[in-house]
């Protein structure tokens, strides 16, 4: 049984190369035309790719781009050169390739495929530079719109933006990305409430930013004045008016809910309300935690939650403190 599979091995090696050669020869000849080299060459370059001999493909492929090139298939052949690269794992390499088709090739459709088309798609899978992943968004979204889905490349392409500094385009692509009529409900993986954080972004670009202090003693030390001297016009000033929640500690601050707005006034009238002393332990650099009392019988606990406004759009208030939101009942 050994030897008949060393020999049928042996048959097909030959069978093989038989073919290739004679595939070769047909591509040596003058008269053939424009279809007939195309198919020959994709047919050797499959061949290969059969047997997985990337090495082979790479050196055919790009030799004959080089040596003609006025092939009008020279996209495509290029295309099969990167994914081969891909094949081995040599991403660096392919990315080259790819970046090389769109931009000094005319787009070429092949089996009703764009080859632009899918250079990008694999350009924005394996480019670690956001600067380039951001040339490859914004050339989907003017070249190939009805094939993508716009709404979340806008998403993404803003995320590339904030990684660059460029906070303006970052503002503007999101605000691009909840204008489409699928923001609210779409699920971009990586990112499970893509909708409702960049809705908080807009609205917080859009605020006046009155609320925030420059310091986070001198916000403490107003919202516990308000507190204890019954203020609540005061410490309605002193709440975030973008994106402000209240919630349990095992909501979430992006839930509906947590948003809904309340006065403050009707649960400091005829109650006793008093402060710690001291911050929570578990506050840090950019987070803050005030444990309250006496706001109700239902939750008699709340805890203030202060925290470092993080917007580099806006180097004025960028660092500042904000009184976000709070949470009911003693910490989990």
């Amino acid at each position: 049984m050994l030897a008949w599979n060393v020999i049928s091995c042996s048959n097909k090696k030959t069978q093989f190369e038989t073919m290739q050669n004679q595939l070769y020869s047909i591509l040596q000849k003058d008269d053939i035309g424009n279809e007939t080299r195309y198919a020959v060459i994709n047919k050797i370059a499959s061949n290969m790719l059969s047997v997985n001999d990337y090495n082979s493909l790479v050196i055919f492929l790009t030799e004959w781009v080089e040596k003609h090139p006025t092939d009008s298939f020279n996209a495509y052949w290029l295309l099969m050169t990167a994914s081969a690269y891909l094949e081995t794992n040599a991403e660096e390499v392919a990315e080259y390739y790819f970046e090389r088709i769109i931009n000094n090739y005319p787009d070429l459709i092949i089996q009703g495929q764009s080859i632009h088309f899918i250079c990008l798609q694999h350009l924005i899978q394996i480019s670690k530079n956001s600067a380039n992943r951001i040339s490859y968004f914004n050339q989907l979204i003017s070249k190939f719109s009805n094939d993508i889905s716009i709404c979340e490349i806008y998403y993404r392409l803003a995320i590339e933006y904030e990684k660059e500094g460029e906070w303006t385009q970052a503002l503007r692509s999101l605000k691009m990305f909840i204008d489409q009529d699928d923001a609210s409900t779409i699920q971009i993986a990586g990112y499970p409430n893509a909708y409702v954080s960049a809705r908080q972004l807009i609205d917080f670009n859009n605020s006046s930013k009155d609320w925030t202090f420059e310091s986070l003693d001198n916000l403490v030390a107003a919202v516990k004045k308000a507190i204890y001297t019954y203020n609540s016009e005061a410490l309605e000033k002193y709440k975030s008016k973008v994106n402000f929640f209240a919630m349990t500690w095992r909501s979430d601050e992006t839930d509906v809910n947590a948003q809904e707005s309340f006065s403050l006034a009707s649960f400091m009238r005829g109650n006793r309300i008093r402060c710690n002393d001291t911050l929570d332990a578990s506050s840090s650099p950019t987070e803050a935690y005030l444990r309250t009392v006496g706001w109700s019988n239902y939750v008699n606990v709340w805890y203030l939650y202060f925290r470092k406004v993080n917007f580099p759009a806006n180097p004025e208030i960028h660092g500042r403190w904000e009184w976000a939101g709070i949470y009911y009942g003693e910490k989990l």
